[in-house]
């Protein structure tokens, strides 16, 4: 039995209705990635107001990695709201706080003894990521990367590479960051080709101390395992190590931000697993919580408590029914061995969309690690133009045949899954389908339309 049902074209009638009302309502910077409104979600599917029933692809951008409604999640949430919802740990502290950062302090890699701090979200994970940096290092300095994205507050703005729609208008943004070029080897920015390059990228890192800003001044590179918003790029294992080996020579600590990453997405608990690598500082958030706003900071016991007594924390920062839900997150991932779930999941969708690229000329890129996989679509020739028009497309098809996609990267032309963990093999097939007739339909139609001159 086929897991999509549509009742009404999308969006339906009482989607457009709502649709109305949140522009009289709501700001209109708040974007939509589809037109639907939900109204319940169970698993991997969601069910729109008008009572069609869609494949979730997109999981919340990547917060639902056991599923929409986890039942254990769901019965630590009734339990802890039985008991108290809100104390403000700063006040009166709890158990659960003190329970998860334990086990997050367990579950990050590195063997010395760890720390860690709760947050509401990734960006106010990174903001005190920094913090703490600066407040261990007593250096003002941050080096990011291009086509990162660390979030929308102006610290985070800052950090993020993206212009529109996350930057435009929202200047000046704040000062000693400075940004070099990512592994991202389909678009290297030296035109070069790995592995012939020698990781050029990583060593360039070095160029910067004598070029930019001297290593004595930078407190932390900050660096996400696997780009998220920038296009799901997967670095070379050696662009990692050589990073970290350059950060341990120049006193500079490595920050990595796994908001996305974390929780199994990538085939381990962190994505850093994967790459041998310990940061001093590791951000989480996202899947952290199934859903509940939790984010964490935990790295090095000794640079975790450089600020001092109330230079961290915050109001809502570990909500109890949030820290619950966490935990109940992590008991699932165990048990069920969802990282190792989600390699099988990459593994089945690397083969179909390799077949895939081999058909279609649109298809540019297929690239990812474990479960966060994407295409980069672009339009037929050897300029790799970005195919943002038929990107949008593509996503456009899939949704109004039952299967919700999101799109990614610096030019809007990567198209990223981040489908729950618990979808089982009947469901990914049937989506991957749904992508499948929608990728045809676009590159058939664009290989059939005049060349441009």
């Amino acid at each position: 039995m086929a897991t999509i049902q549509l009742r009404t074209p999308i969006p339906g009638p009482k989607s457009q209705e709502w649709m109305k009302r949140r522009q009289a309502a709501v700001a209109r910077g708040v974007s939509h990635a589809t037109q639907i409104f939900a109204a319940r979600a169970e698993g991997a599917t969601i069910e729109d107001v008008d009572g069609n029933r869609f494949l979730d692809f997109a999981g919340g951008i990547g917060v639902v990695n056991v599923g929409h409604r986890a039942p254990g999640v769901v019965d630590a949430i009734r339990k802890q709201l039985d008991a108290f919802v809100h104390t403000c740990f700063s006040v009166a502290p709890y158990g659960k706080y003190v329970e998860l950062a334990e086990k997050l302090n367990s579950l990050v890699p590195g063997t010395f003894p760890k720390k860690t701090i709760l947050v509401n979200s990734g960006a106010e994970a990174i903001e005190n990521a920094v913090k703490i940096a600066r407040c261990y290092t007593h250096r003002p300095a941050i080096i990011c990367f291009e086509d990162a994205f660390h979030g929308r507050t102006m610290l985070t703005m800052s950090l993020t590479s993206k212009t529109h729609p996350y930057k435009a208008g929202f200047e000046p943004f704040a000062t000693d960051i400075y940004r070099i070029p990512y592994a991202y080897c389909y678009r290297c920015s030296y035109s070069l080709q790995y592995p012939s390059c020698g990781v050029f990228c990583a060593h360039h890192l070095e160029d910067t101390f004598k070029r930019v800003v001297a290593a004595e001044a930078v407190a932390a590179v900050v660096v996400e395992p696997v780009l998220g918003e920038g296009g799901f790029v997967a670095p070379p294992a050696e662009f990692f190590t050589i990073i970290q080996d350059i950060c341990r020579r120049n006193k500079i600590l490595l920050v990595a931000d796994e908001v996305q990453t974390g929780f199994g997405r990538t085939g381990a608990m962190f994505a850093c697993e994967r790459y041998g690598i310990t940061p001093d500082i590791l951000v989480s958030a996202k899947s952290i919580a199934d859903g509940l706003p939790l984010a964490a900071v935990t790295g090095r016991a000794e640079i975790m408590d450089a600020p001092g007594v109330g230079g961290l924390g915050g109001t809502y920062g570990g909500n109890p029914l949030a820290c619950a839900a966490a935990l109940a997150v992590i008991e699932t991932l165990e048990r069920d061995n969802l990282p190792a779930r989600a390699e099988q999941i990459g593994g089945r969708f690397d083969a179909r969309a390799r077949a895939w690229k081999k058909r279609w000329p649109l298809i540019g890129d297929v690239r990812g690690l474990g479960a966060m996989r994407a295409l980069e679509l672009v339009r037929p020739g050897a300029t790799r133009e970005p195919a943002k028009e038929e990107t949008d497309k593509v996503l456009r098809h899939c949704l109004e045949h039952g299967l919700i996609l999101v799109s990614a990267g610096s030019y809007g032309n990567v198209i990223r899954l981040l489908m729950p963990l618990v979808i089982t093999d009947q469901e990914f097939d049937e989506g991957l389908q749904v992508m499948e007739d929608a990728l045809m339909s676009v590159a058939e139609s664009l290989e059939a339309a005049p060349r441009r001159l």
